[in-house]
């Protein structure tokens, strides 16, 4: 994330972050605790996972109550780690 991200964003705020993988059973799951390990869910949003149009791959949306930017890129760092997912948004 840029400097310029950051001063755009008025702590704390919803933030979606969106994993794109894989279909498969465990990739939401996956997701979630990654995220969640950092975040916790914006008041009552939902996490949205929607398949490809083929279905061979899914993303999963959740909006977080984001804190500060260093949470932020804790989140995509974990998620760009991770094996199953392909791009972090």
């Amino acid at each position: 994330m840029t400097s310029e991200l950051s001063s755009l964003l008025e702590f704390p705020c919803a933030f979606p972050i969106k994993a794109m993988g894989r279909a498969s059973d465990e990739f939401e799951s996956i997701v979630r605790e990654i995220v969640f390990r950092h975040a916790s869910a914006w008041s009552d949003s939902a996490v949205v996972a929607r398949p490809s149009g083929a279905g061979n791959f899914v993303s999963v949306t959740i909006t977080v109550k984001a804190e500060s930017r260093p949470q932020l890129d804790r989140i995509y760092q974990d998620l760009t780690d991770c094996e199953q997912v392909l791009m972090a948004l």
